[in-house]
């Protein structure tokens, strides 16, 4: 996959490709302004916890060549628009982690010049959008070993190239695999509102030839049922301390359904969507969101006028049903309460 997140230099702006509109046009959306950043994270311009950390790294970036240095109260109008970037989605922790790790360079030094502030910033954005794909390599290194060549493994969303700063999560897994010589293939789970499985996970697949087949979400018991699935792989949005894992709306069925059917069921994630600090599942926000991704499809209403509807973005599937979360510092086992707090510590 090529770079999706790019920052021009000359031209202080980000350029994001518009997953809105694949796999069928690849447009780049074009952000100036923070308010720009904002719209392009709630619009789903850009999704997928750690590239919506990469995109906030860039995103204070924007916010610093955005004042005034003669401006006495720089510094204030600087800390407002990196707080309003740090909102503009509640449930992803990379968000909030990249702003606040942008935060802290510039706590190291508060009487920093802001032309001294702004070349920091960007040499660290891009270092963390580095650091970001030698986590997922290091990620799927890791989780590779967890799969036979001859699988057929079942995603949910995309946790690819495009949901990262590049080459992918539990699709990270799926490139490592194959360059070991595992031949995997890959039932994409469509992932109803916004399809992501249908339109990224398949779009990204297809272009590194791993073969893919998409099926309807509510297919997939049927699937494990018919010994048509070998295990299931997701990414993460937030993990709690005790293994609870807040991902696309859909996943904690898919859980279920793999418990059920002694499936094993694989989550991939890099340090950075770990929540340390939140202790269980049940007190990660999940954001609800507009409700015309459900009632309509391309402009064409699907729902009868009027009617309300549920749209939660994401579900939370307890740790007890999850086997192993792949993470770029190994693989980490059940009990979660005791393993995951390791990880923070780095015994």
């Amino acid at each position: 996959m090529k770079r999706h997140i790019k920052y021009s230099e000359s031209e202080q702006v980000l350029l994001l490709l518009d997953q809105r509109y694949l796999p069928h046009q690849e447009k780049w959306y074009v952000c100036r302004r923070v308010a720009d950043v904002v719209k392009a994270l709630q619009k789903m311009v850009v999704r997928g916890a750690p590239a919506i950390g990469v995109t906030a790294a860039y995103g204070c970036c924007l916010a610093a060549a955005s004042v005034d240095a003669q401006d006495p109260e720089w510094q204030k109008s600087l800390n407002e628009k990196l707080s309003r970037l740090a909102k503009a989605r509640p449930t992803a922790i990379n968000l909030r982690y990249a702003v606040e790790w942008m935060r802290k360079i510039w706590k190291a030094d508060p009487d920093i010049r802001l032309v001294d502030l702004k070349w920091l910033w960007l040499k660290s954005a891009k270092d963390f959008q580095s650091e970001d794909i030698l986590a997922n390599k290091a990620l799927g290194r890791n989780g590779a070993e967890l799969f036979q060549d001859g699988q057929t493994v079942m995603t949910h969303c995309n946790a690819g190239a495009l949901a990262t700063g590049g080459f992918g999560t539990a699709l990270g897994v799926i490139r490592f695999a194959k360059t070991e010589g595992k031949e995997i293939s890959v039932i994409a789970n469509e992932t109803r509102p916004f399809m992501q499985g249908a339109r990224l996970t398949a779009y990204e697949l297809q272009q590194d030839n791993i073969p893919v087949r998409v099926a309807c979400d509510n297919a997939a018991g049927l699937l494990m049922s018919q010994g048509l699935v070998d295990s299931v792989l997701v990414g993460a949005d937030r993990i709690a301390a005790n293994g609870d894992t807040v991902n696309k709306i859909g996943t904690s069925i898919l859980a279920v359904l793999a418990n059920t059917y002694s499936i094993p069921f694989y989550v991939a994630a890099p340090l950075s969507t770990f929540d340390f600090t939140t202790n269980s599942g049940e007190d990660i926000p999940i954001e609800e969101r507009p409700e015309h991704e459900v009632t309509h499809l391309q402009g064409l209403a699907l729902v009868p006028e009027d009617i309300k509807v549920y749209n939660f973005a994401f579900d939370l599937t307890p740790a007890k049903l999850i086997n192993c979360i792949i993470t770029n510092k190994g693989l980490v086992w059940p009990p979660f309460d005791e393993s995951i707090p390791k990880l923070s510590t780095g015994n």
